[in-house]
């Protein structure tokens, strides 16, 4: 299997709280007889259709439904959107070149849809021969190399073989972790225990990734050794385990028998720093500015003017932002509001109407289907004003009341052009909202100044209202005009505005957890949510 991966490139690395580096392990069913698979990452920027090979599984004989072994360990980054390329090749010959061997099939998907699906596991079907089926692959990622488990264990041995010829034995451990490749690599050595067959070992503590490298079934091994002052000690015995088995004997002794050694482990307590954004489900909400500022929509000079050839500024934020953070909503259904509109028929000012004019349900598919909402309420309402922030976020913040157990985190994008025209309202909700399981982004398009916003953007000094303090910054703030390209080309202005906007979210995730002391876990499939598309609307 050959893997490859799309990234747009940008002047500066992406630097966050939560930089994952999962390892991606592969399947594949129903496939054809001896056969790899290769992975490579063409590049987005500079322009390029040959992808580069990032690296290949081992070959597999003679099997419809191989699983690899060999795993693929990649920088995840939340703010960017990775693309993948997989492809399948049955085997003929021992050449490397890929031209020699039978093309079986590829896939495309991104790295966040892997780390975003149920479980990190995402299972897709091959194509690329018309007419014939190709198998699926399977993948399934890991959270390595932020994994910050910390073990804690203690070791003893009984009858160990006596080494000194005026003594018994000076034993000591030596624990390896093993290595793709099959070698091992030292991780750990514990203290001399003076003359013993029967040494017990001070407990210590030590870093799962240390250990493991954060895979709970890789193998460790342990040696057992006789200290000798001259640096030749002698080999005892050893034994092999993982971490996984280490783990199952917590406040009990597991025992490791070996030809020469005979040894127990007691394992004790590991420490779980949170993982949440592969068990925590994110909602998704969308809110636009439709008031009179914008400009009529009609006319090239509207910041919301639809052109034929390209999109505007509120369609490209929306894209950019949404097309990310959409691989870690599963149902991919998104609430899209507008605000500051006159409504069809009677005229009524609304600061909070559904996109789609269905105030039961504002749910839109994909983000597409919010962008022809968001086209199609061009068509249909009034341009007006003022420019109201509260009741929105007072909206989604009543749904995230629902569920603060951990399980669903709600973000919110808003895109406007101007000044807030009820700031004292909106620092309220603010403050209120951040008790709750909510981040808020928002975007500024157009020329207008905005340093309003930052007051909200609480980077330096919280928001605060009627004495009160937000107890966390949920606020990020930028003007899209920052991050607009000098060449014209929007794809790489969305890829930075998407990479500063969304760089934030998970530190904030993760602020919420550690102030509620909450381990994330999917939401109870017997316990049904209120989807946000279903609560009451006050227009």
């Amino acid at each position: 299997l050959l893997f490859a991966t799309t990234t747009t490139l940008l002047p500066q690395p992406p630097q966050h709280l939560l930089t994952l580096i999962p390892p991606i392990h592969l399947s594949l069913l129903h496939c054809l007889i001896s056969l790899f698979l290769s992975f490579s990452l063409p590049l987005l920027l500079p322009p390029s259709p040959i992808p580069e090979q990032f690296g290949r599984t081992e070959v597999i004989d003679n099997t419809l439904n191989p699983d690899f072994v060999r795993k693929f360990v990649l920088d995840f980054f939340f703010e960017e959107k990775q693309n993948l390329r997989f492809d399948a090749y049955n085997v003929d010959t021992r050449s490397s070149n890929i031209s020699k061997h039978d093309f079986l099939g590829q896939m495309f998907c991104t790295l966040g849809e892997i780390i975003g699906s149920t479980g990190s596991r995402l299972e897709r079907t091959l194509s690329g021969i018309p007419g014939k089926k190709c198998g699926n692959i399977i993948f399934t990622a890991e959270e390595l190399s932020n994994c910050r488990d910390i073990a804690t264990m203690q070791l003893c041995a009984n009858k160990l073989d006596k080494k000194d010829f005026f003594g018994k034995s000076d034993p000591f451990l030596v624990f390896y972790r093993s290595n793709e490749d099959g070698t091992f690599t030292i991780c750990h050595k514990t203290e001399v225990v003076k003359n013993t067959l029967n040494p017990v070992w001070q407990p210590f503590t030590i870093p799962v990734r240390a250990l493991c490298n954060g895979d709970y079934d890789r193998t460790v091994k342990v040696d057992v050794y006789d200290w000798d002052r001259d640096g030749s000690h002698d080999f005892i015995g050893e034994f092999t385990t993982s971490y996984r088995e280490f783990s199952r004997g917590q406040s009990q002794f597991n025992v490791y028998e070996s030809l020469l050694c005979f040894c127990l482990v007691k394992f004790g307590l590991f420490i779980v720093i949170y993982h949440c954004l592969p068990r925590t489900q994110l909602n998704f909400t969308v809110a636009i500015d439709f008031t009179a500022s914008n400009g009529n929509p009609s006319q090239p000079t509207s910041l919301h003017y639809m052109s034929p050839y390209q999109m505007n500024a509120y369609a490209m934020a929306l894209k950019a932002v949404g097309e990310i953070i959409q691989d870690y909503d599963s149902d991919k259904m998104f609430p899209a509001y507008g605000f500051g509109a006159k409504l069809p028929p009677d005229g009524k000012i609304s600061h909070v109407f559904p996109l789609n004019s269905n105030s039961e349900n504002p749910n839109c598919v994909g983000i597409e289907g919010v962008l022809e909402a968001y086209f199609q309420s061009l068509r249909t309402v009034q341009l007006y004003g003022p420019t109201n922030f509260a009741p929105v976020i007072n909206q989604v913040a009543r749904c995230a009341e629902d569920v603060t157990d951990g399980s669903q985190y709600f973000v919110l994008l808003m895109i406007t052009d101007g000044v807030i025209s009820d700031m004292v309202q909106t620092k309220e909700a603010v403050v209120n909202a951040a008790a709750l399981p909510m981040s808020i982004i928002i975007v500024g398009v157009g020329p207008a100044e905005f340093d309003a916003m930052e007051e909200l953007d609480g980077d330096e000094v919280r928001v605060s209202s009627k004495g009160r303090v937000a107890e966390r910054d949920i606020v990020q703030f930028v003007p899209f005009r920052d991050y607009i390209d000098r060449q014209g080309n929007q794809v790489l202005s969305m890829a930075r505005l998407a990479k500063d906007v969304l760089a934030e979210i998970p530190e904030q995730l993760l602020g919420f957890m550690k102030t509620r002391d909450i381990e994330p876990r999917p939401a109870s499939s017997t316990t049904p949510t209120t989807p946000l598309g279903l609560h009451k609307l006050r227009i």
